[in-house]
């Protein structure tokens, strides 16, 4: 039997890692995903020095338009493996969803002596945005009421 002063040692205590690197791993690849789109829209449809930005007006409210179909059909009617939420909620569309270009386009056209223009921006962008996700949920949503549940074969599992 041990003496009751000998050292005990600790337990093994997960890094702060454990079970996390796969998520890290799907969103980065998402965010580079979803960035690359919202480059190749910016090259598609660039925007003049002092124009409207319009690209990343429309690539926001179509990110949240997608969002908000998106959570509807992995929450309420198809059962997601883990990593897709993370994959493409946050990576993918977090990626193609800009915040920080929508802040610099504020600054830039405030700067340039069009404050008018960028609180427009500004609140238009926000409107947009909320009035996008908010359609997509209510629509999805109603096509989940009125529609048939996904067929699964016997023996398959969804994951």
């Amino acid at each position: 039997m041990p003496s009751p002063d000998a050292p005990v040692a600790d337990p093994v205590r997960p890094t702060p890692w454990h079970g996390q690197a796969p998520v890290v791993a799907v969103v980065a690849v998402g965010g580079g995903i979803g960035a690359g789109a919202r480059y190749a829209a910016a090259l598609l449809w660039p925007t003049g020095t002092t124009g409207f930005p319009w690209t990343t007006f429309w690539v926001n409210v179509v990110g949240c338009f997608v969002i908000g179909l998106f959570m509807v059909a992995i929450t309420e009617r198809w059962t997601a493996h883990r990593l897709v939420r993370p994959f493409f909620g946050t990576g993918v569309l977090g990626g193609f969803t800009t915040f920080s270009t929508y802040a610099v386009d504020i600054q830039r056209l405030i700067e340039e002596g069009r404050p008018a223009t960028g609180l427009a921006y500004l609140a238009a962008t926000l409107l947009a945005a909320l009035t996008a996700v908010r359609l997509a949920a209510t629509t999805a949503e109603r096509v989940v009421r009125t529609s048939p549940a996904p067929r699964r074969e016997k023996g398959k599992r969804s994951s």
